[in-house]
């Protein structure tokens, strides 16, 4: 894994939306994603590095990898080409002037739209300390009515350290199950995922197709961890708008067999494919 420089921000891509999932779905948003990922959904090693060499994908391409072609996933990763190439090292300073530039200065600070830190992933040790102090950064700016919300979205593969994790208003923590390739080890970390449940605000995310997913999902992780049901939410394995009723009507009736809170991807709805908007 590369180097992370700790007085900035590798920012692969940040933009103003609309949360499109989980328990804050609907509220208004500012993503920053950041670069490089400890998993490869979809992908090998080898394959992704061929990419990365290549440079072939275009901003915000979606496509499929070679492990999603061979049947041994059934989806890839959909951010792939905004965190593979690293991203730009950003001064904390660029994030307070950009919000300032886009008159969403206010609001972020006031905790009316939400910071989503995602990827890539957000957790890797030098994005939380990154991040920790940014966060120490902006407060030493401008403490006044200082009250931002910050969620954050992550594969539950690394270690949460004390300095980020009481800081953080919300953990949306989205394991992956067989169906992403990735080997058990890999997506499996009983330590990571316990920290994330001492924290006061979490949700687990699964992304389902199948019923067989669903039961992995309890199989794997709700019950050998005992998640609560009430901090379970799934959503449809969805990149299409052509799929959209009938994979919602799917994951609903999930929701209603087995009692977790069943949602969408409400941005599929919206904006189809499209990555940053």
């Amino acid at each position: 894994m590369s180097k992370i420089d700790p007085n900035k921000l590798l920012i692969s891509s940040d933009f103003y939306s609309v949360q499109g999932e989980g328990k804050s779905t609907g509220v208004p948003s500012y993503f920053i994603r950041l670069g490089l990922c400890n998993l490869t959904c979809g992908m090998s090693n080898r394959f992704l590095k061929a990419l990365i060499n290549a440079k072939e994908l275009e901003d915000g391409e979606i496509f499929v990898g070679d492990l999603h072609a061979s049947g041994e996933a059934t989806w890839t990763c959909d951010s792939t080409s905004q965190w593979a190439w690293r991203g730009e090292d950003k001064d904390f300073q660029y994030l307070i002037d950009h919000w300032k530039e886009q008159s969403i200065y206010e609001d972020i600070k006031d905790g009316v739209i939400h910071l989503i830190w995602t990827g890539g992933e957000p957790t890797i040790k030098g994005h939380q300390v990154a991040i920790n102090n940014f966060m120490n950064y902006w407060y030493e700016q401008d403490s006044h009515a200082f009250n931002p919300y910050h969620e954050i979205e992550t594969n539950g593969t690394v270690y949460i350290d004390d300095e980020l994790f009481y800081k953080l208003d919300q953990i949306n923590c989205s394991p992956k199950l067989a169906n992403s390739g990735m080997r058990e080890k890999q997506r499996i970390v009983p330590e990571a995922i316990k920290r994330i449940m001492e924290h006061k605000n979490y949700q687990f995310k699964f992304v389902i197709s199948t019923e067989d997913d669903v039961k992995e999902l309890f199989r794997d992780f709700v019950e050998p961890f005992e998640i609560p049901l009430k901090n379970v939410v799934c959503m449809p394995g969805l990149d299409d708008q052509a799929d959209f009723h009938e994979r919602t009507q799917f994951c609903l009736e999930m929701a209603k067999k087995y009692r977790f809170t069943g949602m969408t991807r409400l941005h599929i709805s919206a904006w189809d494919k499209t990555l940053n908007v």
